[in-house]
């Protein structure tokens, strides 16, 4: 096949696993063909709809092109760019614990990408029979109170496994969170032998490398899909998503109708809304810091002539 000329009929499926420019596409009639993306523009990852056509009679295919995206879950990576984790997804699922101790600003992080990109979230407690994860109760109530369904498991005594089922059916979730909190432990309760499936799915997109960085999408035996995404150290958002006047931090919403100023970044601004509210105790202290700390990111990272970092 010519490298500038593919055929034009392609033929409809999905990414169920993604590394890079390899790509694992499920056909409409369940096959899975290992392909390679056509042209230096293309970009496609797991969730994605795409056209694929052969490429070889060794059964290899090529992706030629992308259906557009419902919704997608980006981050803003190490050199300040834009790096598109998972499509089409209809349901973020943050997991936190007790241990490793709890880093409750990943968890904003996660759930102000879900919030701008429109995708719904759940915050889950995981580990939640260990003395360690009480202390984690007080967030997971803030959360609550702010409108996100959130959820107390256990990896180890199964509790709560049953109605985090019943959470994934007929949507397509991934797993998000800190390093450490047992996302992978969840998976294999809810998808008994997830970890063959992976290998499986990882060797087939890479042509037999053994790699750590495969992006995976599992079927759920009672319906709705599972994205597997490789851990990260950090999270922050896609910068340029960043243009919600309070960042995707919900509940600052409503007091922020009551600023002096239509354009208030709710720092050190003077009659502001979304600072009385947190005066009086309205908006949590340490929702509020979590805030201060991506407006500093955001005003950092969109700053032209400065090389991009992250905090």
């Amino acid at each position: 096949m010519s490298s500038s000329t593919p055929p034009a009929t392609p033929a409809a499926g999905r990414v169920i696993a993604s590394h890079g420019r390899h790509l694992l596409v499920e056909s409409v009639d369940g096959a899975r063909i290992a392909c390679t993306l056509f042209g230096r523009k293309l970009e496609a990852v797991c969730g994605d709809e795409v056209g694929w056509l052969p490429a070889d009679r060794q059964g290899h295919g090529l992706v030629v092109e992308r259906a557009p995206r419902r919704t997608s879950l980006a981050r803003t990576d190490s050199h300040g760019r834009t790096e598109t984790i998972a499509a089409n997804l209809s349901q973020l699922v943050v997991v936190c614990a007790g241990l490793p101790k709890p880093d409750f600003f990943i968890t904003d992080r996660y759930l102000v990408a879900a919030e701008l990109a429109g995708i719904a979230a759940v915050v889950v407690l995981n580990k939640a029979d260990l003395p360690e994860s009480r202390a984690v109760t007080d967030e997971l109530a803030v959360y609550a109170t702010i409108g996100y369904a959130t959820l107390e498991c256990s990896a180890v005594s199964t509790k709560g496994i049953d109605e985090l089922r019943q959470r994934l059916i007929g949507k397509v979730s991934a797993f998000v969170g800190q390093s450490g909190v047992g996302k992978s432990s969840l998976a294999n309760q809810l998808m008994p032998g997830l970890n063959i499936e992976t290998a499986e799915l990882s060797r087939a997109t890479v042509e037999g490398r053994h790699v750590t960085s495969v992006s995976t999408l599992h079927h759920l035996a009672g319906g709705g899909d599972v994205i597997d995404s490789p851990g990260v150290r950090d999270f922050a958002p896609a910068i340029e998503q960043l243009t919600d006047p309070v960042l995707g931090f919900r509940e600052m919403r409503a007091p922020a109708t009551h600023c002096r100023f239509a354009d208030c970044r709710h720092l050190r601004e003077p009659d502001c809304g979304v600072q009385d509210a947190v005066a009086a105790g309205e908006i949590s202290a340490r929702r509020y810091e979590s805030y201060r700390r991506l407006a500093r990111l955001h005003e950092r990272l969109s700053q032209p002539h400065e090389p991009r970092r992250r905090s």
